[in-house]
C-alpha cells in the first residue's frame, strides 16, 4: 500500500469522509425548525435530531474502531459508508417523528464505523515524515464541512425543503464507495486475533444512553443520570483489569499532558457545540431569517476557524501548546458569554461578531490541542490516542446537546417554539449560554494544567 496513487487515493476518501460529518451536522441545525414545523415536534424532541445521530456515534466509536483493529479497517469503512448512504436515502423519505429519530440512530452508527477507521487507514499508509501533511488536509476538510454546512443546508432548506440536506449528502458517499471498492487495496488488521469487550462495550453504551435520556426527563431523570455515573465509573475499573480493553485506561495513567488535553478537549465542544442548535431557533424562528439567510450569518464561525487553524497549528509547534491552547480557550469562554445577552433587537453585527471571537478561539485551541495529545504519547499508541480524542468530540458534543435539552426542558417545556413562548426561549438560551461560557472558563484551568510539551 506504499505506491502514491493509492496514497493519493485515501487520502481523497479521507477527506470526503472528513467533510461528510460536519456538513451534515452544521446543515441539519439549519434545518431544525423546518423539521420541526413539518412533524410538529417540541423543542425538547427537536433537539433528538441531533442528539439521536451524536449519541449513537459516540457509543459504537470505540467498540468499532476496536473491531476494525481486530477484523480490518477497510471492511468495518465499507460497511459503515453503506449503512450511511441507505440511512441517508431513508431519512428524505422520512415521513413520521419515529422513523426519523431511528434513521438518525443508524446514520450515527455508520458515522461511528466511518470515524474509527479513516484517519487510521490513513495513518497506516503515510509514513511519519508525510504523514501531518496529509492529516492536515484532511483536517481541513473538517472545517470546509462546517463552513460550507449552514450555507447549503440553509439554501437547500429554504427552496427544497430540509430533505434536500440528507439528498445532498448523497452523491459525496457514492464517490467514497466507489474509490473503496475499485481503487482501495489491501487490509489493516493490526490486532487480529485478538477479542473484542464486549462487556466493556455495553456497559459503555448503556451508560451514556441513560446519562442523555436522563438530561431530558429533567428532575426524573436524576436516577438514570446517578445510574450512568455508576455505571461509567464501573465501566473505567473493568477496562483497567482485563487483558485486551476497549479503551486503554493506561494511557492516562502517570501522562498529565494527555490527560488533561483530553480534558480540555472534552469540556471545549461540550461549551461549543450546541450554539448552533440555538443560534438556528433564534435566528429563523425569534429573529425572522429565513433558512439562507441564518445560514449566512453562521457561517462566519468556521471561516474563521479555517483561515486561523493552520496557523495555530503552525504556532503551537513554536510555542508550549498549552499557552496558545488556553488563550483560545477564553477567547472561546469570552463569545459565548456575550451570546447570553441576546434578546429579540440583538443585531446581526453583534451575533457575527461574537461568532468571531469563538471561532478564533476554537481555532488557536484545537489545532494545539491536538498536538499536544499527539505529541504526549509514543509512536505505537497513536491510533489510540487519535481514537479517545475523536471520542472526547462526539462524547462532547453529545453533552453539549444534552445540556441544551435539559435547560429547554426547563424553561419552555415539551412545546413547539412559538411567538408566546419566545421569551422562555431566550431566557433558557440565556442560561445555556453563561453555563456553556462557565465551563470554558474553567477549561482554561484544564488546558493550563497539562504542563509541558517540550
Amino acid at each position: 500500500m506504499d505506491n502514491p496513487v493509492n496514497k493519493k487515493v485515501v487520502l481523497l476518501i479521507t477527506t470526503i469522509s472528513s467533510f461528510l460529518a460536519p456538513f451534515m451536522g452544521s446543515s441539519v441545525f439549519i434545518g431544525l425548525p423546518s423539521i420541526g414545523k413539518d412533524f410538529g415536534m417540541d423543542v425538547v424532541m427537536l433537539s433528538w435530531v441531533s442528539l439521536s445521530y451524536l449519541l449513537a456515534a459516540a457509543m459504537f466509536l470505540v467498540p468499532m474502531g476496536r473491531i476494525a483493529d481486530i477484523y480490518g479497517r477497510k471492511k468495518i469503512f465499507k460497511y459503515g459508508i453503506t449503512i450511511d448512504i441507505i440511512a441517508s436515502i431513508l431519512l428524505a423519505f422520512s415521513f413520521s417523528e419515529a422513523e426519523l429519530l431511528i434513521l438518525r440512530v443508524f446514520q450515527g452508527i455508520g458515522a461511528a464505523m466511518i470515524f474509527s477507521t479513516s484517519v487510521a487507514i490513513l495513518t497506516s499508509v503515510y509514513p511519519p515524515g508525510e504523514r501531518g501533511k496529509a492529516l492536515g488536509i484532511s483536517v481541513a476538510g473538517v472545517y470546509l464541512g462546517l463552513s460550507l454546512g449552514p450555507v447549503i443546508g440553509g439554501f437547500l432548506t429554504q427552496y427544497y425543503g430540509w430533505r434536500g440536506i440528507f439528498l445532498s449528502y448523497i452523491p459525496l458517499e457514492l464517490i467514497i464507495i466507489v474509490l473503496t471498492f475499485w481503487k482501495l487495496k489491501g487490509e489493516w488488521a493490526d490486532a487480529k486475533g485478538e477479542r473484542l469487550d464486549i462487556i466493556g462495550s455495553i456497559v459503555y453504551g448503556c451508560s451514556l444512553v441513560a446519562l442523555m435520556y436522563g438530561f431530558s426527563l429533567m428532575t426524573h431523570g436524576i436516577l438514570l443520570i446517578l445510574i450512568s455515573i455508576i455505571g461509567l465509573a464501573a465501566f473505567v475499573m473493568w477496562e483497567m483489569k482485563i487483558k485486551n480493553p476497549v479503551l486503554d485506561m493506561h494511557l492516562f495513567k502517570n501522562n498529565t499532558i494527555f490527560t488533561f488535553s483530553i480534558l480540555a478537549a472534552l469540556i471545549n465542544y461540550s461549551a461549543t457545540f450546541a450554539v448552533g442548535f440555538f443560534l438556528s431557533i433564534y435566528l429563523q424562528d425569534v429573529k425572522g431569517l429565513s433558512p439562507g439567510g441564518a445560514g449566512l450569518v453562521m457561517v462566519s464561525q468556521p471561516i474563521v476557524m479555517t483561515i486561523f487553524s493552520p496557523i495555530a497549528g503552525k504556532l503551537s509547534d513554536r510555542i508550549e501548546p498549552r499557552t496558545v491552547a488556553s488563550i483560545g480557550m477564553a477567547c472561546t469562554a469570552l463569545g459565548l458569554f456575550l451570546f447570553s445577552f441576546l434578546n429579540e433587537n440583538t443585531s446581526q453585527e453583534y451575533i457575527i461578531t461574537s461568532l468571531i471571537i469563538i471561532g478564533f478561539g476554537f481555532a488557536l485551541f484545537s489545532s494545539p490541542n491536538t498536538n499536544a495529545v499527539m505529541s504526549s504519547v509514543e509512536k505505537k499508541f497513536y491510533g489510540v490516542a487519535s481514537a479517545t480524542l475523536g471520542t472526547m468530540r462526539l462524547t462532547g458534543q453529545m453533552l453539549s446537546t444534552g445540556i441544551a435539552t435539559l435547560i429547554l426542558t426547563i424553561y419552555v417545556g415539551n412545546v413547539q417554539i412559538a411567538p408566546e413562548n419566545y421569551s422562555f426561549f431566550l431566557g433558557g438560551e440565556k442560561t445555556a449560554f453563561i453555563v456553556f461560557a462557565a465551563l470554558c472558563f474553567a477549561g482554561i484551568f484544564a488546558s493550563f494544567a497539562r504542563g509541558k510539551v517540550r
